[in-house]
């Protein structure tokens, strides 16, 4: 009889995290999921970790692409997520996905926002959250035109250069004292606000 191949190996546990641009880390999306799973007491060797840096905007992800693939093999049986919003930035998309997972009979955990989906309750609750979320998208868009005008009323708009990724901290000190709030800056030099704060640390107001 010939010998059997091994199989893959089961990893029930499925931890999905996202971030939006590479100069974002997920390094606190980890941190605080890793110190759940200890405080649920769930081995780390039943764990698969899938990592994106892409929009939600888009459902078109790789690592969530093979997330997916694990689902509909039958290999994940949980989804953990920082908040319900690294799985899709719309109400749509991402209560669709919820209820495909859930229709599979997959547990799904947001662990800051303390939900753990199951039946129609938690559906429920999730439709708010990923509302909510879908209305902060597009305030945060709002407020990102409402940033280009601003910078491009004062001459300092000029979309982000080709090749480039990231502005200078000389710049945002620039824009910051020409009377910019901090988001404008960030949408003026096309990086994120995270960056424009480390920036304008490095340079404080004398």
């Amino acid at each position: 009889m010939p010998a059997r191949k091994p199989t893959a190996t089961r990893k029930p546990v499925a931890v999905y995290l996202r971030v939006s641009t590479r100069d974002q880390k997920d390094d606190a999306q980890r941190e605080v999921i890793t110190t759940w799973l200890a405080n649920n007491g769930i081995d780390p060797s039943m764990v698969e970790w899938y990592a994106d840096t892409e929009s939600g905007r888009t459902m078109r992800r790789a690592q969530f692409d093979r997330l997916q693939a694990d689902i509909f093999a039958g290999t994940v049986k949980t989804v953990i997520v920082y908040k319900l919003d690294r799985i899709a930035r719309r109400l749509r998309e991402g209560l669709n996905t919820l209820c495909g997972w859930t229709d599979k009979g997959i547990r799904v955990v947001s662990v800051t926002q303390q939900v753990d989906v199951s039946g129609a309750m938690g559906r429920m609750v999730c439709a708010m959250l990923f509302g909510l979320a879908e209305i902060e998208w597009e305030y945060r868009r709002e407020r990102q035109t409402d940033g280009i005008r601003a910078a491009k009323r004062i001459g300092a708009y000029a979309g982000r250069q080709p090749g480039t990724t990231k502005g200078k901290p000389d710049r945002a000190r620039e824009l910051r004292d020409k009377g910019l709030a901090a988001p404008e800056i960030a949408t003026a030099m096309g990086i994120s606000l995270r960056t424009v704060f480390r920036y304008l640390d490095a340079h404080p107001i004398r």
